[in-house]
């Protein structure tokens, strides 16, 4: 090669490397007009794609069980009549609802006065919500009311040691009158049953004052626990509790239960039939109770001197074998009777020799007291107050005498809405937390693809730039650690450990003495490391690392 063409080639090059970046950027322009255009056709389509899949699966079916449909359709199955009763209308519960997972009942504020109802879960929970339950009640003095007559609630039953049976109770002998708008007698259907309910009592340990029903001035003053109301079912399925034994110092008591003879319908009406089980004297659950008392230390209120301190509160869930005993045509006295509900006194319990729960040898006695039933709002009332701490005495009567300072929370997370709020409701839950419905896991992925497109979209271009090579600039060489800190990082890489493998939070590792400290790391050489101040030479420091990082495995 020539001296001439050398310095030419050379000029070229650097040519070609000087406009090199400009042809990048131009380029760049050229196609980013492109491809914000796919992006925002790839946003519009899932976005689209998800309301029209969500509308598609929920266009037929319709919203009940509600607190908040106003709509005369379907007014009945709604539970407007419930929230009016125990909200500001009534008893003056501060009411809310919650569209998102149950697995963030934990982070709610004061747990142990808040209330969550459950009514009609469409939905099936999953393990992680069924656990994040069992903590709201067990550890944080929660309480829930979970009511369904299908398997969608077992999982959470599980963790309670509590069946629910998949087929609804035929009861020969406990079941109510309809009347028609005639007021003649609709057929009569042994799955539309009664029961008679303690508030806070076993009613298979109970004696002869099951036979007392409860009064107006029993339930105001509350003396509940030596008396009975009557509650009335639609389909209930059936309940039993499997380990009496699972969790120790809880208490369980069984509300309410159909009749002896009584059988779960799986297979057919046949009482004969070897597929419909027959569960026992006592064994056929509608109503379960399981108190925790917590006394961990861990709940914190307002106390009696108006000091901020540790309580100890009771934790209850109630599981109920039907959803329709909050319904407004069992809620509410009128509605019911618009609805050909018959009381014991109606002349077809008389006239068909039916008993009645005022007539019936396991029912009420109507010598003890008045036995009419007043719906299902007078004993849900009674009992949702008895499971509530108005009785603490260890808090303050600024917040047991106000009742606007419990919390009573209607889960709207397992119902399926109307096809126009539906997609609403969805997104909403699917923000605060992924689920394990498969359709809407994809649903959710689709829009967080959506999502970070558009913050690819907003990211500014970088202006055309080149590097500039300056070999009198050296990159500073970072401070080395101090030896007489060995011991002490030694020592804070340890703690950091124990806490994490712990699982424990900054805060509660904090709260924690050393002689606790001490039990969780039981290994005698790093116990020593914690709670020695003497001073460890280096090379026993590199024999203690390689232990440190084995502990816990």
């Amino acid at each position: 090669m020539s001296r001439a063409k050398f310095p030419r080639m050379l000029v070229l090059s650097f040519a070609r490397a000087n406009t090199y970046g400009d042809f990048e950027m131009a380029e760049s322009e050229g196609s980013r007009f492109s491809l914000e255009t796919w992006l925002m056709a790839g946003l519009i389509s899932s976005l689209l794609l998800s309301t029209v899949v969500i509308a598609l699966v929920s266009s037929d079916k319709d919203t009940v069980f509600s607190p908040y449909d106003n709509s005369s359709e379907h007014s009945d199955q709604q539970l407007t009549v419930m929230r009016s009763d125990l909200g500001d209308g009534g008893f003056g519960y501060n009411v809310a609802n919650t569209m998102s997972t149950p697995m963030l009942v934990n982070d709610w504020k004061e747990p142990h006065r808040t209330l969550l109802v459950i009514v009609a879960p469409e939905k099936p929970f999953d393990s992680a919500e069924a656990t994040a339950m069992y903590d709201f009640v067990a550890n944080k003095g929660g309480k829930v009311i979970l009511a369904a007559n299908s398997t969608n609630a077992q999982l959470v039953a599980e963790e309670f040691g509590v069946k629910y049976f998949d087929a609804p109770v035929v009861d020969p002998y406990q079941y109510y009158e309809v009347a028609d708008e005639k007021g003649e007698r609709m057929e009569p259907d042994q799955r539309r049953l009664w029961a008679v309910a303690s508030i806070d009592r076993d009613v298979t340990e109970m004696g002869d004052e099951s036979r007392i029903p409860c009064s107006q001035a029993m339930i105001d003053n509350t003396q509940i626990s030596n008396c009975r109301m009557p509650v009335l079912f639609h389909r209930p399925t059936a309940i039993q509790v499997l380990d009496e034994q699972a969790d120790t110092g809880r208490s369980i008591s069984v509300l309410a239960h159909a009749s002896t003879p009584a059988f779960v319908a799986r297979n057919s009406m046949d009482v004969n039939d070897d597929n419909n089980p027959t569960l026992g004297e006592g064994k056929t659950g509608l109503i379960v109770r399981i108190d925790y008392p917590v006394t961990s230390g861990d709940i914190i209120d307002k106390k009696p001197n108006n000091n901020v301190g540790k309580v100890s509160v009771t934790g209850s869930i109630v599981f109920v074998s039907d959803h329709s005993v909050f319904a407004n045509h069992l809620w509410d006295l009128d509605l019911a009777g618009e609805t050909g509900k018959q009381q014991c006194t109606s002349t077809l319990y008389v006239a068909n020799n039916h008993k009645c729960w005022s007539t019936s040898s396991n029912g009420l006695s109507a010598s003890q007291g008045d036995t009419q039933w007043n719906g299902n709002s007078q004993y849900f009332s009674a009992l949702i107050y008895d499971m509530m701490e108005f009785d603490n005495d260890e808090m303050s009567t600024t917040i047991t005498s106000h009742p606007d300072q419990f919390n009573l929370v209607f889960d709207e997370s397992r119902h399926v809405s109307s096809a126009l709020s539906m997609p609403f409701t969805e997104a909403m839950g699917a923000i605060v937390l992924l689920t394990s419905d498969v359709v809407l896991k994809w649903l959710i992925i689709l829009n967080l693809f959506a999502l970070l497109s558009i913050a690819i979209m907003v990211v500014p271009e970088k202006e055309n730039w080149r590097h500039v090579f300056d070999l009198t600039r050296f990159r500073e060489r970072p401070k080395k650690v101090d030896a007489s800190q060995y011991h002490m990082r030694t020592r804070e890489a340890l703690l950091s450990k124990v806490r994490q493998v712990s699982d424990l939070t900054r805060d509660e590792f904090a709260l924690k003495s050393p002689a606790e400290i001490m039990q969780l790391v039981r290994d005698p050489r790093l116990v020593e490391l914690i709670s020695s101040n003497r001073a460890y030479s280096n090379e026993e420091l590199r024999e203690i690392i390689p232990q440190i990082r084995r502990w816990g495995k």
